[in-house]
């Protein structure tokens, strides 16, 4: 049984390098510090590791949840050069982080970008990634889909208050499902602070520098990179999409299902990119997943 105080977040930080220097990459740490079971839950582009309070605090019966902020999100620092935000140094600090946390393995639940990071991680060699949740990514992604999230994608926002930047991240998740005011205010709260005198974005805009100058070219590079982790990671690996998701495609899903080892998919009615984790219908898909 967890104690009440394993129940609450604790906020930590660990250093992590880039070629132009060293930044610090914030996490969330839920359940017993002592537990060597842990469960890493990555999130989306430009969101934050508070997306999973909820189910952090659902699972910190069985896991040690660590939920970071990506750097360049949250309470991360900002990277020196905005070249490095991309999958390698994502992982190269996500390593760092497991590094930290003093176990061999860890379970991961990845969400969209934090999806790819988690591929990308679990299909070299030596792993340490046991069993992995994609929410609504895969190898391919839809270009539409992309092309949305580049319309909005760094480009300056100013909110007279907290409560207008809530409203606003909320019109662009809006996809994530029929969330209540109150579920909105939870996740998108942690995403703003006040600066220079108005509320905005915490995540650095540079992040669309990278983002935006990718090519046909490196984009395909990276997707079949991404099919030869699908194909070479044997553990468990369960592919969830939202019934109405823009960015993964059913028969996306049904080739990596078709091309991995122990891969299986289940769809979520009635939402699209990507589906938010926070009632008892979705949270006991994962739980089933990682703890049966």
């Amino acid at each position: 049984m967890t104690s009440p105080a394993a129940r609450l977040p604790r906020q930590r930080f660990v250093q992590c390098a880039s070629p132009a220097g060293l930044h610090r990459v914030a996490y969330t740490e839920w359940g017993d510090p002592s537990n060597p079971r842990v469960l890493v839950c990555v999130h989306g582009l430009t969101r934050s590791g508070r997306d999973f309070d909820r189910l952090a605090a659902e699972f910190a019966d069985t896991y040690r949840v660590v939920c970071p902020d990506v750097v360049g999100r949250g309470q991360s620092s900002w990277l020196a050069d905005p070249n490095f935000y991309a999958v390698p140094q994502y992982v190269a600090d996500m390593v760092a982080l497991i590094a930290r946390l003093g176990v061999d393995e860890v379970d991961w639940f990845g969400t969209s970008m934090g999806g790819l990071i988690g591929l990308a991680l679990g299909g070299l060699q030596h792993s340490p990634v046991r069993r992995m949740l994609l929410n609504d990514v895969g190898p391919h992604l839809e270009p539409e889909a992309v092309k949305r999230i580049g319309e909005y994608l760094g480009k300056p926002a100013r909110f007279a208050s907290l409560q207008e930047g809530v409203d606003h991240a909320a019109a662009l998740a809006a996809t994530f499902g029929p969330l209540s005011a109150d579920e909105w205010r939870e996740i998108n709260t942690p995403l703003l602070c006040e600066r220079d005198g108005a509320w905005q974005f915490r995540y650095d805009p540079r992040i669309a520098q990278p983002f935006s100058a990718t090519t046909p070219e490196l984009a395909a590079l990276g997707e079949a990179a991404l099919w030869r982790s699908v194909e070479s990671i044997e553990g468990p690996l369960l592919v969830v999409r939202g019934e109405q998701s823009d960015l993964l495609s059913r028969d996306t899903v049904q080739q990596m299902v078709a091309r991995g080892n122990a891969v299986s998919s289940v769809e979520i009615p009635g939402v699209g990119h990507a589906p938010a984790f926070l009632d008892d219908y979705q949270i006991g898909i994962a739980r089933r997943f990682f703890i049966g």
